[in-house]
């Protein structure tokens, strides 16, 4: 019964050692996310399912004064915490496909950008956080886990990237929806 009493203890231990570092893990990367978009408040989230299996959590930090039909206007950060295991050069090889939907996607650099978003995502694991920052007329930043993993330079591409998520023609409306919030139009 002791026995059994320390292996509880331990678990427990164990458990909350566990919800401390996705804790601190999440501070680390709201306060990457304050330091990228100072004056950036939550707009909204929702949760990512495929066929009823959990992708990714997803979160929309905006200033004041942000508008959903002008996304290049606006500074702002999309944050994704990832619910399961995924490669980054898959996950570079579908926002390509999504960022297809546009009407207006220039099919010459679909290479170029998918090499680019190849060498700037990780594979991620359950509990990995990759905030997508948004410049207006600078392009995209990424932050893998409170750390900046690079930049793709291209203001193009950044309209075409976050409208994966935030334009019209999203393949997921409803997530859009969850995460424009009152900023929807």
């Amino acid at each position: 019964m002791q026995h059994r009493r320390r292996a509880i203890h331990a678990a427990q231990a164990l458990s909350c050692a566990i919800a401390f570092a996705a804790t601190a893990a999440g501070a680390q990367q709201d306060e990457a996310v304050r330091a990228a978009v100072p004056q950036a408040r939550l707009v909204g989230e929702a949760p990512m399912r495929w066929f009823g299996l959990p992708i990714y959590d997803a979160r929309l930090f905006a200033p004041a004064g942000f508008d959903a039909l002008e996304l290049a206007r606006h500074a702002f950060v999309l944050e994704l915490t990832y619910r399961r295991a995924l490669r980054g050069r898959d996950i570079a090889r579908r926002s390509i496909e999504e960022m297809r939907r546009a009407p207006s996607f220039p099919e010459d650099r679909a290479g170029r950008w998918e090499s680019e978003l190849a060498a700037v995502l990780p594979d991620v694991q359950p509990g990995d956080r990759i905030a997508g920052v948004h410049t207006p007329g600078g392009g995209a930043a990424f932050i893998v886990n409170g750390r900046r993993a690079g930049e793709i330079a291209d203001a193009q591409f950044a309209r075409l990237f976050f409208g994966i998520w935030l334009a019209p023609h999203t393949s997921e409306p409803g997530l859009r929806a969850a995460l424009l919030g009152s900023a929807q139009r």
